[in-house]
């Protein structure tokens, strides 16, 4: 099959997030002021109570996610991931932010036995998504981080972060805002939520689940309580039709192609983004059965979206069907 590229995709890189998964939207009603920006290719967007002062966080923002895209990057061939990539085998890769979200990454991909796999780069771009085209196979046992950086077992082995760091850079960002004294607030970061405190109305900070069928209306609405983060991954924006069949942006290490089936977006509520980030991806990519009994088996609250006649079913593990509304 010829592959064809089909633009920038949620796994593409930090430089280009927008528009790549179906995304939550904030219900944003009630005495509020907010800040908005850009970074990584998308939005962000701070909601907090009315008198929160949000500007004065805007350069420290600015400056930390120039910071993360420095480092973290596979689209810029002088960031620390790029150099790790490019360096041989046995190099370690001292800086602490890609030693921190590359390790988490393989904690990730172990416990999810490789469904999440960080070094399925090439494999990605090969399928018409991404910028890393150079590099072998994918194989997470061959990378490991430790506490002299992160090494590599071969030298074509290459690292895709953009599955985690995302909700990565949201964390650093809301930490950010609560060391300014932002007690209360809904960071949205390209569609990744943190929420601390509460909505100025008293109750909890409030989202909707954006569908995975354009144009259809939102499937579910969520109650995110104090130091929850939520994310999602999905199928709905970022992949292609050949012959009739869905080729989405999310890969599927094990069967080295996109991942297939009914299953259209995964939704995690985590206590970090980071968190919530990498097991969005790594319960879509797992597949329509494997996904849900991986979240049951390690008590991840996540809400998945399959495609049937006629619309979506839903089905919900862990606490996620608590947080409905």
């Amino acid at each position: 099959m010829r592959k064809r590229s089909h633009g920038p995709s949620r796994r593409a890189a930090l430089g280009l997030f927008a528009g790549a998964v179906a995304l939550p939207r904030a219900a944003l009603a009630g005495p509020v002021e907010t800040l908005t920006g850009h970074a990584f290719g998308t939005g962000w967007r701070i909601t907090a109570p009315e008198g929160a002062d949000l500007r004065r966080l805007r350069t420290g923002l600015e400056e930390l996610f120039a910071g993360i895209d420095a480092q973290l990057s596979p689209w810029r061939g002088d960031s620390v991931l790029s150099r790790f990539n490019a360096d041989p085998a046995g190099r370690a890769a001292t800086d602490p932010a890609l030693t921190h979200v590359g390790g988490a990454a393989l904690e990730i991909a172990r416990l999810s036995n490789g469904a999440f796999d960080p070094t399925v780069g090439p494999l990605v771009a090969r399928w018409g998504f991404g910028p890393i085209t150079q590099g072998g196979g994918p194989d997470w046992r061959g990378v490991a981080a430790g506490p002299d950086g992160l090494t590599k077992a071969r030298d074509d082995l290459t690292l895709d972060l953009c599955g985690i760091a995302k909700g990565w850079a949201l964390d650093r960002a809301a930490a950010l805002a609560r060391e300014a004294g932002v007690e209360s607030l809904l960071f949205d970061l390209g569609g990744e939520f943190v929420v601390r405190g509460h909505h100025p109305a008293g109750r909890a900070w409030r989202v909707a689940v954006d569908s995975p069928i354009p144009g259809a209306p939102p499937p579910a609405a969520l109650r995110l309580d104090d130091g929850m983060a939520l994310a999602t991954s999905g199928t709905a924006l970022q992949g292609y039709t050949l012959q009739g069949r869905l080729y989405s942006h999310v890969i599927d290490p094990r069967a080295r192609a996109p991942a297939g089936g009914a299953l259209r977006s995964v939704t995690v509520a985590a206590e970090k983004a980071i968190t919530a980030d990498g097991w969005a991806t790594a319960l879509l990519a797992a597949g329509d059965e494997a996904g849900p009994v991986l979240a049951r088996s390690l008590g991840i609250s996540a809400l998945f979206l399959f495609a049937e006649a006629g619309g979506l079913r839903r089905l919900a593990t862990g606490a996620m069907a608590e947080m409905l509304i």
